[in-house]
């Protein structure tokens, strides 16, 4: 390893790994959309998305246009769904031209991009958004079948199917996720009545492809389970998932300290006894929460270091007192595996109260990234 900079690897064998995983989940009939918004968690977007093209995926997904013109302008021919949609008539034309999927939640912008389709002479295939108990974008039940009347009359476009998203198949409670999907089939079912084909439409992001096989549909979505998190972290996984990104550092120095000693910023911890101290070349400038603060754990060694004092902007402390022979350049790993021991996106996720999506992006867009076969 070289010592003079962090680094952040990122496992394709492991990405395919976990792709393999939603294949299998969801069979050789469904779709999978990659979802690769927000830099592909993280991870590398023109990078990420170029592996998924390698195992076929059948479409991406991101969150803004400039996400999808970048993943064209990299060569790739993939269909690329804009999941918040599009905002001006700019960006219509140009999704036009690029052939690009943008998803729509209200009228305004149905009306602008069935205009330029008119203006260009070309079609559109659209796909729309319904609110199914969200309570974010999309359309209301209750507003449906008007907008649809609406959109039967704008003859350059094709409503390709119904997007909609679950806010809490991760919980046990299995009641609200239900009915979203019950509230999924009935859109579904009025489209269609109205004459609509609707070949494709999506529900389930990763807890409803590992939790919910009747929210499949003809499309899914996954995003955190390619990534090899979950979707919060005591979820249990019916799959084996491998962690894609690791997040290395480097001890920079190794201070023995007497019993009583402040350690860091705001002396949150005091030494207990004789201790070995690590000061470690990572802090919450490279993406690491500032919540592990005197809870986190560090590998050094094959072993679990528990992190001391307040997180630094570039400096983590940690107890190395039971871990013998360390010296200033020994590796340190805040995410990944060494020696047979790992700390998940998951684990800092449940040391620092949150969810391994925050983890991921916050280090991933932090540190120079390298890829791993």
């Amino acid at each position: 390893m070289d010592h003079s900079r962090n680094s952040v690897v990122i496992d394709q064998a492991a990405l395919a790994h976990n792709f393999n995983q939603v294949r299998s989940l969801v069979g050789p009939q469904v779709k999978i959309m990659g979802v690769v918004k927000t830099d592909a968690y993280g991870h590398g977007l023109v990078s990420v998305s170029k592996a998924l093209a390698r195992m076929a995926v059948d479409c991406l997904g991101v969150a803004h246009f400039h996400e999808a013109v970048q993943l064209r302008e990299s060569g790739l021919a993939l269909p690329v769904f804009i999941l918040s949609g599009i905002r001006s008539r700019e960006e219509a034309r140009a999704v036009i031209e690029h052939r690009l999927s943008p998803v729509f939640f209200d009228l305004p912008t149905v009306e602008i991009i069935a205009e330029e389709c008119v203006r260009l002479g070309k079609r559109a295939s659209i796909h729309v958004k319904v609110d199914t108990g969200m309570g974010r974008l999309g359309i209301l039940q209750k507003d449906l079948v008007p907008f649809l009347r609406k959109v039967i009359s704008f003859k350059s476009l094709d409503l390709g199917g119904f997007i909609s998203h679950l806010s809490s198949a991760d919980d046990p409670d299995r009641c609200f996720t239900n009915s979203q999907i019950e509230n999924f089939a009935d859109a579904i079912e009025t489209a269609r009545a109205m004459g609509f084909d609707l070949p494709l439409n999506s529900l389930a992001n990763s807890a409803g492809v590992m939790s919910y096989p009747e929210s499949h549909f003809e499309m899914v979505r996954p995003g955190i389970m390619l990534y090899g998190g979950l979707p919060s972290p005591d979820f249990r996984s019916p799959v084996s998932l491998r962690p894609v990104m690791s997040f290395k550092a480097a001890v920079l120095q190794v201070r023995n300290m007497s019993e009583g000693i402040p350690v860091g910023y705001g002396r949150t911890y005091y030494t207990k006894g004789d201790q070995k101290i690590a000061v470690i070349s990572a802090g919450y400038g490279d993406g690491l929460p500032r919540r592990i603060s005197n809870r986190g754990q560090v590998l050094i060694r094959g072993r679990k270091a528990g992190i001391v004092g307040r997180v630094c902007m570039n400096l983590i402390m940690a107890d190395v007192s039971a871990i013998n022979g360390l010296e200033p350049g020994d590796e340190a790993v805040f995410l990944g595996c060494q020696a047979g021991s790992c700390i998940t996106g998951d684990d800092v996720a449940r040391w620092a109260e949150t969810i391994s999506y925050e983890v991921f992006c916050s280090i991933g867009q932090r540190s120079k990234r390298s890829y791993g076969l």
